[in-house]
């Protein structure tokens, strides 16, 4: 035995049992042996000593987690065939040279790699968690560890080797993962050349499911991004539509705090937010029939026991809290509140009407219609009716003189609490949020409002054949399609196609996702069919340039804007939208210079509005103002509305349709006399400002009776055929009256100042040649005699230096337009040379005449030979 007993002390008898050397439990794990004590014995020899009873000792050695796992290979290595699934592919074991269970064991294996498509139990088991694929990755090698029960892991990782083995795959071929779509390319096909390779499987059926993901471009898809009041209008619905969500301006202030995604006009509401509609917004008796429209995207609410999350409220502004209508969710319920007012019939009436969907707490955009026909109201949720699972009845609302709160994203509180506040609020994000009292909407307008404008089509219905089934969703992003036939299945899915009938569509990926399930004879699934993952690639359309061009500038007399029909403003206002495309040559030596080669291309679209706003003090009602008939309107998606800053025509309709409304916009202004001028500017805008036009200014001239004769005289002298040459007339646009173009003030200032500077240099030039020559020309009493017309022959008698004379001309000669363009065209071309080259000079500029002049001046403008010395 590996131990000894000691005597620590012979007077007590205290005693130790100690081991002589290390003990190994791994050698040996307990000892079991007898002891016995001695005492000193009698006499000094210690004889007759006595020895006491026997005692057992049994002991157990405590074991050290001392070895790490190590498993009994250095390398496992399997095979396994591509596409299946295994529940155990090959086992790996490892062991621990420990002695107590508790180390020796091994409790649990793990693979080291990670990202690697298999999985291992605690009893070495390793199977793959997915169908392998041999052209995807043909070996895979991963590490695995062992741990013993005191957690130790093994000191080397072993190595396993999966090899994949390639069979016949079943699945789609031939098709493109990325699909390119360009703006009004129209239906384009998704896979032309797609086949479905099955292996020679035995197939009775096969059903396949495509989708087009769009859950993420605006609101569910690609739709309008006209405002609500306009889309309404665009799809028939009944007016009096009042917009509770427009966009922050400042008529429309309310929703100035709010967080908002101006592209799509979507609001966000954060649990902290609200907004307060002012008085006089929407009418306070609804009657009996309205309707409640909006867009929403809400998630499941934070919490066990969720608050109200109110969309809509009309409460109590003081003193109370009555809640008179709202909309709000609550636990992923959709509720709407209705309390009507006390009546003769003191009686029970419906008051709550709720609704249980999983689409209002999908986190996804969907359409809400809530039409009112008192008792009954109906819920359109993406253009399908839901009746309400549950309504509650309540007693009515006795009248009070309180005033009501409207509000948005949260209810107000105005009692019951020691300060008014927000309450209840909402989570998630809204847009286009409406009330129309009075009307309801139609089925065909609720589909209308809520249409994507993209999704997926079939083209040539006609040749699908007797053996294909199919169904769309209603917003056609999902088609479901089903055959007897691979080779029928082929062709159909080969006539899928994309389309996106907007103009201006959003550009981004659109998901798609193809999954297929075959059905053998017998069986229900035998074979698997891979998804397809692909995308289509909408491209950004070229941003249109809206140009507004017209006369820029007229005058007409006051007594034509002081009366009834007063002034067309815009009588040749022409919109036009051009875009610009690269042309690319097919020559190569031309590669260089192909991308400078730019196509402007005019283009038809729509717009949304034009606003005619007055440039400076805005009009004076009293005395001013811009009419337009209605009847205008009519047959037109457009509307207007005016006031002192201006005129706003607003709808979508196309450009002609604005063109021929804002050529009959008319200003009056029976208070001329204080006014001389008034400048105003057009501006028009698609998409809610996405594309907008050049900002075209106008000037008009109102002509007094005192100062009509003054202008008149000097246009008609100075600046007529300048002036006129300056103003650009577009294509087809009806030039001004020759009357009715008068310069403006700057305009006469600057003619009249660079007229005296020609004076100026003239007299200086003309004292310089006066003083180079000594003949009676210097005298200039003769040199008038010489120069007089004779009128019967209309022959001019010209003398070198007479261009200098032309601030002393009579009014007769200044009447001459011909003479006076001869002249001035002369005068330009003055210099300090000699007599010689003045002479040169003038003969050049009769030259530069046209033929048709030429012949004509050369019969009025002869030499008189008399005249010169």
């Amino acid at each position: 035995m590996p131990f000894e007993a000691v005597v620590l002390n012979k007077t007590s008898g205290e005693g130790q049992l100690r081991a002589k050397s290390p003990i190994d439990c791994e050698l040996q794990k307990e000892y079991t042996f007898i002891i016995q004590a001695y005492d000193c014995g009698s006499g000094p020899g210690g004889t007759n000593w006595k020895k006491s009873h026997k005692a057992v000792v049994h002991i157990q050695v405590k074991d050290v987690n001392e070895f790490s796992p190590a498993f009994k290979e250095s390398i496992y290595k399997a095979s396994v065939t591509e596409g299946k699934i295994y529940d155990s592919i090959l086992q790996v074991e490892a062991t621990d040279e420990d002695c107590s269970p508790q180390y020796s064991q091994i409790c649990n294996y793990e693979i080291v790699t990670t990202d690697v498509p298999f999985a291992i139990d605690r009893n070495g088991n390793i199977r793959n968690t997915e169908k392998l694929s041999y052209d995807k990755q043909q070996q895979y090698d991963i590490m695995v560890t062992a741990f013993d029960c005191g957690q130790k892991h093994a000191t080397e990782d072993v190595l396993v080797r999966v090899n994949v083995k390639p069979v016949c795959k079943p699945g789609w071929q031939d098709w493109n993962k990325r699909i390119e779509y360009r703006p009004g390319s129209g239906s384009i096909p998704l896979f032309p050349s797609i086949q479905l390779e099955m292996c020679d499987g035995p197939v009775s059926s096969i059903h396949t499911t495509i989708e087009l993901q769009t859950n993420y471009i605006g609101k569910g898809c690609d739709r309008e991004t006209y405002s609500e009041k306009y889309l309404q209008k665009l799809c028939g619905a009944s007016s009096g539509a009042i917009d509770l969500l427009p966009s922050p301006s400042t008529t429309t202030n309310w929703t100035v705090g709010l967080l908002i995604d101006s592209n799509d006009m979507i609001f966000k509401f954060d649990g902290k937010q609200g907004a307060k509609i002012p008085d006089g917004i929407v009418p306070k008796n609804l009657t009996d029939q309205f309707t409640i429209t909006l867009w929403m995207k809400h998630g499941p609410s934070p919490g066990l026991r969720a608050e109200k999350e109110t969309i809509l409220c009309n409460s109590d502004k003081t003193e109370m809290n009555r809640h008179h209508y709202a909309l709000y969710v609550h636990n992923c319920r959709l509720v709407f509140l209705l309390r009507k007012d006390f009546d003769q019939a003191d009686t029970f009436r419906p008051a709550e009407f709720h609704w249980k969907l999983d689409q209002i707490c999908d986190k996804e955009w969907h359409y809400y219609v809530v039409n009112v026909e008192f008792p009954v109201v109906t819920l359109y949720m993406d253009g399908t009716t839901y009746e309400p699972y549950l309504v509650t009845n309540d007693w009515p609302i006795h009248p009070s003189h309180i005033a009501m709160q409207l509000t948005v994203g949260a209810c107000w509180q105005g009692g019951e609490v020691t300060k008014p506040r927000f309450a209840q609020y909402f989570h998630g994000s809204l847009a286009g949020l409406t009330i129309r009292p009075g009307k309801i909407e139609s089925q065909k307008v609720i589909s209308c409002l809520q249409a994507c404008k993209e999704g997926l089509d079939i083209n040539s219905l006609e040749s699908l054949g007797q053996g294909i089934k199919y169904h769309f969703n209603p917003s056609q992003s999902v088609l479901v399609m089903e055959g007897d036939d691979v080779e029928n299945i082929n062709q159909a899915l080969q006539k899928v196609s994309y389309i996106n009938s907007r103009q201006f569509p959003t550009a981004g990926a659109r998901r798609l996702k193809v999954s297929s399930k075959v059905q053998c004879f017998g069986e229900d699934i035998c074979i698997s069919i891979p998804d397809i993952d692909a995308y289509v690639m909408v491209f950004q359309a070229n941003e249109p340039k809206i140009t507004i061009t017209g006369m820029d500038h007229f005058a007409r007399p006051a007594a034509q804007f002081e009366s009834e029909r007063g002034v067309i403003l815009l009588p040749d206002i022409r919109i036009v939208s051009t875009v610009s495309k690269m042309e690319h040559s097919a020559d190569l030596r031309e590669i260089g210079r192909a991308n400078k080669q730019v196509a402007v291309k005019e283009m038809l679209h729509n717009l949304d509005f034009c606003d005619v706003l007055v440039i400076g003090a805005e009009l004076d009602p009293e005395q001013e103002c811009l009419e337009l008939d209605h009847g205008e309107l009519q047959g037109k998606h457009l509307d207007a509305t005016n006031s002192t800053a201006g005129y706003s025509i607003y709808g979508v309709d196309s450009m002609f349709s604005y063109e021929q409304v804002l050529r009959q916009l008319r200003y009056r202004n029976w208070g001329t006399s204080a006014t001389l001028e008034r400048k105003f500017r057009v501006k028009c805008s698609e998409l809610n400002g996405r594309y907008s036009s050049n900002e075209f200014n106008l000037e008009v001239n109102i002509l007094h009776s005192s100062n009509s004769n003054f202008m008149d005289h000097i246009n008609h002298i100075i600046f007529q055929p300048k002036f006129l040459q300056s103003v650009q007339h577009p294509e087809g646009s009806v030039s001004p009256v020759h009357s009715s173009v008068v310069p403006s003030v700057a305009m006469i200032v600057i003619i009249i100042c660079v007229s005296i500077l020609v004076l100026v240099v003239t007299l200086g030039v003309f004292q310089l040649c006066s003083a180079r020559q000594h003949s009676s020309m210097g005298h200039e009493g003769t040199k008038e005699i010489e120069m007089d017309w004779d009128d019967s022959a209309l022959t001019i008698t010209v003398n070198p230096m007479e261009k200098y004379e032309k601030p002393h001309q009579t009014e007769e000669e200044s009447e001459e337009e011909d003479i006076d363009d001869e002249e001035e065209d002369t005068t330009s071309a003055e210099s300090d040379d000699s007599e010689e080259e003045e002479e040169e000079e003038e003969e050049k500029v009769i030259v530069q005449k046209g033929d048709k002049q030429n012949a004509t001046r050369q019969e009025q403008l002869e030499w008189d030979d008399s005249a010169l010395p």
